[in-house]
């Protein structure tokens, strides 16, 4: 009996033993090369072939962006361009043989050019006047040729050019002489619509009639309107408005009575709605708290249209083929970079026709952002998108970085971002603060910063700051703040008029000087200039005082944090005289000031040569001054600074 007892108690014993534990993802967490997370491919595009077998894509797969052909039923990629300076941007096969089109510009100047890729490989400039700018706007219901917009007869303003498939050649369309944004043309192309901005927040939508010259306002109320789609009957425009609402909604403009009726409306923004080519289902993409949501139905059913269900991603982009029996679609989300797929509509068969995710990186690695709020200092409750490292904990508490989007307007949202991730990865926290004036929340915020840029919205930075020091992974004695554009002059304007907040700045191509730049607007600008300045303030006027109180650049006795600029020499909206000035000013001071200028890029950068070396630099900058760890030297000519001379400021940002 004793025996058995024993026996009994060993087996006891055992199963009360704990299974070995698993090694947490901190344990096993391995630190990447820039060069390896900019391998992660990066894919756009997706016009189908006239029979389905391909897709017309562009992939950064070479280094810059190039156009490739790819099968639909094996993901086999075949080379469409082979540039190795400027990039190539695929815009759509034609639709009745395999002739392609794809745009270009020069190193990132966005005067973009169409091109033509015939079947036999040899390439050409459709729109080859030089310094114009030409855009793809759709092509026509027969299929018989596309429309484009370009400004080559005044720079001011965007005209409407038909050009023919057979011929190529252009017939101008429509004459804009007010200045009017294009937005579309009814499939019988009897009605053009056309929109006025009043200021950034709002714009008047118009329908002009192209046979009689008849100009019918759309809107009834002064509010944001866009123009999203014509129906097949040419009986009705689709338009998004937040006319007395906070959020966008999609409503039809009856085009024989001029009637309106509200479609479509949901909690967020309604961002766009379209139909695919013969009309089959109707497109609605939904801004969900910084994230695509999309909607597709059936229109003559009004039934939903089932999307595949995809674990642990989302659906962020879809387009059907000609003959709607087949859509493609892009899935990911902030912790994988998208995937394209290709889903036959009849049999529910998915195929994946790229792996973009470098091999070499354990996708358990990467870090999946979460959509926290916090108090500002006015209590406005402010969204940001956090992104906290694995290895991160009250033991061991990671310095910190608030990222600011670029704009003004815009919106740091739920994708995959490798520059954020290579930093994540490395040990810094990232905030992306998506602070008041931000798009995506309501009208209301949205224009909570309008003539109060480097002021409340740089306060909801500092909120975040500390929103961040309040969290025990957190070492709130190590944070930093960077952006790009808008979000590198929110840099600027931290270490200027808040130069305690924060403990070092990186600023990407950011503007410092707004009365130069509002001043220096490009020519095909001018129909949204007087927007522009309801905004930020008119650089003739007195504004010019307090504009030049919110610019940096004179304000530069005031840093004493180091700082890293980067800058493309090809920047149409931020020149480089922004950045070469900031950065003599703030050397005077004898603070620490880095300079990464690159010749061959516009306003970001997108050769991956450039982006290994310009990440790589703010990574070591952070290291030697926020972790104040000991980094790699900054190589010599990446230090240069280059001779400085004025310029005009460009677009928007």
């Amino acid at each position: 009996m004793k025996h058995f007892a024993l026996i009994a108690a060993l087996a006891l014993l055992a199963s009360c033993k704990q299974e070995p534990k698993e090694p947490s993802v901190a344990e096993t967490l391995e630190s990447y090369t820039i060069a390896q997370m900019m391998d992660n491919e990066s894919v756009g595009g997706g016009s189908f072939s006239p029979d389905n077998s391909k897709l017309l894509v562009h992939s950064n797969r070479s280094g810059i962006y190039n156009v490739y052909a790819v099968s639909t039923a094996d993901g086999t990629w075949m080379p469409v361009t082979e540039s190795d300076s400027s990039s190539a941007f695929a815009i759509s096969y034609f639709p009745k043989d395999e002739r392609k089109l794809f745009r270009m510009d020069n190193n990132g100047d966005e005067i973009w050019h169409i091109y033509l890729m015939e079947e036999d490989g040899t390439s050409r400039d459709l729109t080859p006047d030089a310094g114009a700018r030409a855009w793809f706007a759709r092509w026509t219901q027969d299929k018989s040729g596309f429309f484009f917009t370009s400004n080559k007869r005044d720079n001011r303003f965007e005209d409407l050019y038909l050009m023919d498939a057979e011929t190529l050649i252009p017939t101008l369309v429509y004459q804009n002489d007010d200045g009017y944004d294009l937005q579309a043309i009814s499939h019988d192309q009897k009605w053009l619509a056309l929109s006025k901005a009043i200021n950034t927040n709002d714009s008047d939508l118009f329908l002009l009639n192209m046979e009689t010259a008849d100009l019918i306002q759309v809107n009834e109320n002064q509010s944001a309107n866009s123009a999203e789609d014509f129906s097949l009957d040419n009986t009705g425009l689709y338009y998004t408005t937040d006319d007395g609402a906070e959020f966008a909604y999609l409503m039809r403009f009856d085009l024989n009575n001029g009637t309106r009726e509200k479609v479509l409306e949901r909690e967020w923004d309604i961002m766009g709605s379209s139909f695919t080519d013969n009309g089959k289902y109707q497109v609605t993409y939904i801004n969900e708290d910084a994230k695509n949501t999309i909607e597709v139905v059936e229109v003559a059913t009004g039934e939903a249209l089932e999307l595949p269900a995809m674990e642990g991603m989302e659906i962020t982009s879809v387009g059907f083929s000609q003959d709607e029996t087949a859509m493609r679609f892009f899935a990911g989300g902030s912790h994988t970079p998208s995937n394209l797929y290709v889903y036959d509509l009849e049999s529910k068969e998915m195929t994946q026709l790229s792996d973009v995710l470098n091999p070499e990186i354990n996708p358990a690695h990467l870090v999946k952002a979460s959509v926290v709020r916090f108090p500002s200092f006015d209590g406005v409750e402010i969204p940001a998108i956090y992104y906290r490292p694995h290895q991160a904990s009250a033991e061991n508490p990671a310095p910190a970085l608030v990222w600011v989007h670029g704009g003004p307007g815009g919106q740091s949202r739920q994708n995959f971002n490798s520059f954020l991730q290579y930093l994540v990865n490395h040990g810094y926290a990232v905030l992306a603060v998506n602070n008041r004036g931000s798009s995506g929340y309501g009208k209301t915020f949205y224009q909570m910063d309008d003539r109060n840029h480097g002021d409340k919205d740089l306060k909801d930075c500092v909120a975040g700051k500390d929103w961040l020091a309040t969290q025990e992974e957190i070492d709130g004695e190590k944070i930093g703040i960077l952006g790009g554009s808008y979000g590198g002059y929110m840099v600027m304007a931290a270490l200027t008029y808040a130069p305690e907040e924060f403990d070092v700045g990186v600023n990407l191509f950011g503007v410092t000087n707004w009365v130069r730049t509002l001043r220096s607007i490009p020519p095909w600008w001018a129909s949204f200039k007087d927007a522009l300045y309801q905004e930020l303030g008119d650089p003739y006027s007195a504004d010019s005082v307090r504009l030049k109180a919110i610019s940096p650049l004179f304000h530069t006795d005031k840093v004493t944090k180091p700082l890293i600029v980067l800058q493309g020499s090809q920047d149409p909206r931020v020149l480089q005289v922004e950045s070469d000035e900031i950065v003599a000013g703030v050397r005077a001071n004898g603070v620490p000031v880095e300079y990464v200028l690159f010749e061959d890029e516009g306003h970001g950068f997108v050769k991956k040569e450039n982006q290994i070396e310009a990440y790589s630099q703010v990574l070591n900058f952070l290291d030697s001054y926020l972790k104040e760890e000991q980094a790699a030297p900054i190589r010599d000519d990446a230090m240069e600074q280059p001779e400085m001379e004025e310029g005009e400021a460009a677009e928007g940002q």
